[in-house]
C-alpha cells in the first residue's frame, strides 16, 4: 500500500492518519494523434500525481492522490469518435461535490492537476471563492514547465506532440504505436490556420474545431520525443509540484491565507 494514493489505501490507514492536502488530477478521453492512446490524458494525471505526492509524502507532507477524472470538455472533438465529453458546467459540478465530499472529511487544502487543455478550471476557482471551506489550488503541469520546455524539448507542444510523446514512451511506452522499423505511427502534426489574421495572431480567440485544425487530432510534431526527455520533463514537475505541496502541508490557514501574515509598520 502506497498510503499516498487514496485507491490503494484503505480505511485502517485513514480512520488513524488525517491528511491535509488532496491532489485531484483532471484529465480526459480523446484522440491524440495515430500513436498515443485516448487515455493519454488520464494517464499522465495520473503519472505526474503519483510522482509528485511520492516526493512530497516522503518529505514529510499529508498529503493524498485522488483517482484521476478521467474525463474533460471535449466540444472542440464533437466530430471525432470517442472523445467523451463532459460541459464545463458538468465538470464543474463534478469537482465541487468531490471538494465538498474532501471538506466533509477535514481536507481544506486541494490542488486541481490538470492534464487536458480543454478544462478550463479558472472560472471555477472564481466561483467557488468564499463559497467553500476548501482553499482550491489549480495547476495546468504543462504550463508549470514554460521556462525550461526549449531546453529540453526541439518542438512546440500543442496536442500529441513531442512532450506528451515522451512523457508516453517513458511512463506508458506499450500504449505508444510504433511502426515496424521503430518509428512512431504518428504524422506531423499539422496544423491549418483560419483565414483571419487576428485568430493566427492569437489576440482573437476560438473554440478551434479540431477535425478542421488537424489532420489526424495531432497538434505538434511527436517525432523528436524520446524517453528520456520525458524522464526530464518529471524530474522537473516532481521538484515542482512536490515542493509546493510540502508548503502547502505547513502552511497554516488563518484570515490571510494564502498571503503573509501582516506586519505592523515600524
Amino acid at each position: 500500500m502506497r498510503p499516498w494514493i487514496l485507491a490503494e489505501t484503505n480505511y485502517a490507514y485513514t480512520r488513524q492518519h488525517d491528511y491535509e492536502v488532496a491532489v485531484l488530477p483532471l484529465g480526459a478521453t480523446e484522440p491524440h494523434n495515430l500513436h498515443l492512446p485516448y487515455a493519454t490524458d488520464l494517464l499522465e494525471g495520473t503519472v505526474i500525481g503519483e510522482h509528485v505526492c511520492e516526493a512530497a509524502h516522503q518529505q514529510g507532507a499529508r498529503v493524498v492522490l485522488l483517482p484521476t477524472i478521467p474525463y474533460g470538455t471535449e466540444t472542440n472533438m464533437r466530430h471525432l469518435p470517442l472523445a467523451m465529453n463532459l460541459n464545463p458546467s458538468t465538470l464543474n459540478l463534478v469537482v465541487t461535490d468531490l471538494i465538498e465530499s474532501l471538506v466533509d472529511s477535514g481536507v481544506r487544502k486541494v490542488l486541481l492537476l490538470n492534464s487536458h487543455g480543454g478544462n478550463e478550471m479558472k472560472p471555477l476557482l472564481r466561483e467557488l471563492a468564499g463559497k467553500t471551506a476548501a482553499q482550491v489550488f489549480l495547476c495546468n503541469w504543462f504550463r508549470s514547465v514554460a521556462d525550461v520546455y526549449h531546453d529540453i524539448f526541439d518542438e512546440p507542444e500543442d496536442h500529441a506532440g513531442e512532450m506528451e510523446t515522451s512523457l508516453g514512451l517513458a511512463y506508458f511506452p506499450e500504449l505508444v504505436a510504433m511502426q515496424p522499423d521503430g518509428t512512431l505511427a504518428a504524422d506531423q502534426g499539422q496544423t491549418a490556420e483560419t483565414q483571419f489574421q487576428a485568430i493566427n495572431e492569437g489576440w482573437v480567440s476560438i473554440t478551434r474545431p479540431w477535425h478542421l485544425l488537424t489532420t489526424n487530432s495531432g497538434s505538434g510534431n511527436p517525432h523528436a520525443a524520446t524517453a528520456e526527455k520525458g524522464e526530464r520533463l518529471m524530474r522537473v514537475l516532481v521538484e515542482r509540484i512536490a515542493g509546493f505541496l510540502v508548503e502547502l502541508d505547513r502552511a497554516e490557514i488563518n484570515d490571510r491565507f494564502p498571503f503573509d501574515v501582516a506586519t505592523e509598520d515600524a
